[in-house]
């Protein structure tokens, strides 16, 4: 800042920054509001329609999730949601993720009705746009299978949580981070559908491998 400047972008860009460690730490209390202050003057220097100022504004939507301050995330992200796509196009990848971002606080609040098309939509739309293997696609039948579950929709989820931790396997392999955590999610919805042996040998296999890989 003393060298650059208060206003330079890659000052804003330190900032950011450590707003983001601060949420990453559990400070929320000081990373809000220096996202807020962040992308009121991204805003000022750089403009509404900056791919950083939306990307500041995202990052503030997710604070105020991660602060229960949902009356706030939701609304942030649904601008978020209709600026990506004006801005960027509704194939971005940004405009994608922003997406999904919406259907994950839709979920939180339990408004599930607009959660579910929204994942199913973003599903779609990102299968079409970066090919069935893509991570972000796998991610998102991950999400949409929450989803199901968390509607109690267990025959589906479990379907669609055995189907995209195949395809993790074959594309990512089996130590990958996401590949654990998808497997962790099905022993999960193994559990709540009371398949409880099945349930059982698949953590006892997720921790496991997770002591082996990630220590």
């Amino acid at each position: 800042m003393r060298v650059l400047g208060p206003d330079h972008p890659h000052t804003l860009i330190s900032r950011n920054n450590l707003a983001y460690a601060y949420e990453s730490a559990g400070r929320l209390g000081e990373a809000i509001p220096l996202y807020e202050q962040v992308l009121a003057d991204r805003v000022r220097v750089l403009g509404d329609d900056h791919p950083q100022t939306l990307t500041s504004r995202n990052n503030l939507a997710y604070a105020y999730q991660a602060a229960g301050r949902l009356g706030e995330a939701i609304p942030l992200f649904e601008e978020v949601v209709a600026d990506c796509v004006r801005v960027l196009g509704a194939d971005h990848p940004h405009a994608l993720a922003s997406r999904g971002s919406l259907a994950g606080a839709y979920e939180s609040a339990g408004r599930l009705g607009e959660a579910i098309p929204l994942y199913e939509g973003v599903l779609a739309d990102t299968r079409r746009v970066l090919g069935a293997d893509h991570p972000d696609t796998l991610a998102s039948r991950n999400n949409l299978a929450g989803a199901y579950e968390s509607a109690g929709r267990l025959d589906e989820a479990i379907t669609l949580y055995e189907g995209v931790l195949a395809d993790t396997r074959r594309v990512l392999g089996d130590n990958h981070p996401d590949t654990l955590a998808f497997r962790n999610n099905l022993a999960y919805a193994y559990e709540l559908a009371g398949r409880l042996d099945e349930a059982i040998t698949l953590y006892e296999g997720v921790l496991a491998d997770r002591l082996r890989v990630l220590g």
